[in-house]
């Protein structure tokens, strides 16, 4: 497999690509994950950012917005991206500056950025203050899981490197691949939907399950599933909770090489009782194409529906 380089604190590296190193255990991964539930208070639009058409080293911290900035076409203006950056495989020749949400700014300098362009949730705010208050300039793009959301970032991305005749028309093929999905799971009778069971892991033999107000949710609610979780955010759930929720389908990740797998979840005494045991109805998909709500989110949505629905939702 291959490697990325990470760039130590306070060191430069010799190269803006290079030989790297080894990728993310999953712990990392899954935090990533409860990093890009974080909700902004609404979609980014082109006004809310500063244009700089003139960069080209550009620090990318987040999976969605590198995915956005290769869609555009500017990935050959990519100087460096985070932890969470995995698609496309161009990535993995870049520097890593580190993980989203514990960067450090002497780490993120080194590879000489001429802009940073960094997810919402980004941080730690210590870190960030320090790096707003120097002389490269930081944009924050908003993290909404939602169509609206998606669509808004894409043009936030673009209106952020001179690229909005490029942004306009992806955000706008995002709508209509997201509209053409919701028309057909409004078409799905309501006492037919699924019961999704989103398990981000397993630890010690207890679950931790995706609720309400998480990127886990809103992707199962685009699919026309119903999320089984009846708490908010990311939280352990007791036997008790598991039976109660009764979920018709288990939903899980990949991870790199890890994958929770059916055997593991059902394999514990709260989900043999459930529906989802009884059927055998297990899911699982890649982390960052599943809830990074990038440009490939109306992609990710269309397939967990159509394995939700498969004799009622269409693929692509």
């Amino acid at each position: 497999m291959p490697h990325r380089p990470t760039l130590p604190r306070g060191a430069a590296p010799s190269s803006a690509k290079g030989p790297g190193r080894c990728r993310r255990p999953a712990a990392a991964v899954a935090a990533a994950v409860l990093a890009l539930a974080a909700l902004a208070a609404g979609p980014a639009t082109a006004g809310d950012v500063t244009p700089h058409p003139e960069a080209r080293r550009i620090v990318s911290v987040g999976g969605a917005v590198t995915e956005i900035l290769f869609a555009l076409g500017a990935g050959d203006r990519i100087a460096a991206v985070d932890s969470t950056s995995l698609h496309p495989d161009a990535v993995r020749d870049l520097p890593v500056v580190g993980y989203m949400r514990q960067l450090a700014p002497e780490g993120v300098l080194s590879v000489g950025p001429d802009l940073i362009l960094a997810i919402e949730g980004s941080g730690p705010p210590p870190a960030l203050a320090i790096l707003q208050a120097g002389s490269v300039p930081v944009e924050l793009v908003p993290d909404v899981p939602t169509p609206a959301g998606v669509a808004g970032k894409i043009r936030a991305v673009g209106a952020a490197i001179g690229r909005e005749a490029a942004a306009e028309p992806l955000a706008a093929a995002v709508e209509a691949e997201f509209a053409a999905l919701a028309r057909e799971t409004a078409a799905l009778p309501e006492a037919g939907r699924k019961r999704v069971l989103f398990v981000l892991s397993l630890a010690n033999g207890r679950v931790m399950a995706g609720g309400r107000g998480t990127a886990a949710e809103a992707i199962v609610t685009l699919a026309g599933g119903i999320n089984a979780a009846d708490f908010d955010g990311y939280k352990p759930m007791v036997d008790e909770a598991v039976i109660a929720a009764a979920p018709d389908v288990v939903l899980a990740m990949r991870r790199g090489d890890h994958e929770t797998s059916a055997a593991e979840v059902f394999a514990l005494p709260a989900f043999r009782a459930t529906p989802a045991a009884e059927h055998g109805a297990f899911l699982a998909m890649d982390g960052g194409y599943l809830l990074g709500f990038g440009p490939r989110a109306p992609a990710a949505a269309r397939e967990l529906a159509t394995r939700l629905y498969p004799d009622r939702i269409g693929a692509p």
